[in-house]
């Protein structure tokens, strides 16, 4: 009789293991099946962002939609890089000097500050069409972005006073239909 209790118990336990174990490898991989899965590696995720050129008569500033990667970098930084790129379509004119370098950009409360190298002056072509069209270039791409109303322009850390000497960018410029 203790042989028949004994064999009961032990075939009672390992159905009972059996059967834990099997239920749970069946529930984590049902669990690991709706999971994405998991990477060291960011993510690139796809934006579209509207960026503002000069025309090829230098009178009006045009938009280009442009779909970027947004994988890490703010994506004030990645417009104002995609600007110095320049424009895809061949109608339409670079605003900014290819030289010019982006040193830092930061919002706050509505205030994009978007600081330059000093070649963002000192290599710019000039004029105050020039002048005009690559203000407002910058200014209303980023207004495009949620959250951004106004930019203040800095050259290498400091308020920049104006770009050519023809406008005034001591204080924050609000987008303008050009």
């Amino acid at each position: 009789m203790r042989k028949i209790i004994g064999l009961v118990l032990a075939l009672s336990v390992a159905a009972a293991g059996i059967f834990v174990s099997g239920c749970s490898d069946n529930s984590s991989k049902a669990n690991n099946e709706n999971q994405p899965p998991i990477s060291s590696e960011p993510q690139e995720t796809p934006v579209e962002v509207t960026l503002y050129f000069s025309d090829d008569q230098a009178m009006h500033l045009v938009t280009e939609q442009r779909e970027v990667s947004k994988e890490g970098e703010a994506l004030e930084e990645i417009v104002i890089r995609e600007l110095i790129k320049g424009p895809k379509n061949p109608k339409h004119n670079k605003t900014i000097p290819q030289e010019a370098e982006l040193m830092s950009v930061s919002v706050v409360e509505g205030v994009a500050y978007v600081n330059f190298s000093k070649e963002f002056s000192t290599k710019h072509w000039g004029g105050s069409t020039g002048e005009t069209m690559t203000l407002y270039s910058v200014t209303n791409s980023l207004c495009e972005l949620e959250g951004i109303e106004k930019v203040q322009f800095l050259l290498e850390g400091d308020k920049m006073q104006s770009l050519a000497g023809h406008y005034d960018t001591s204080n924050p410029l609000e987008p303008q239909d050009i």
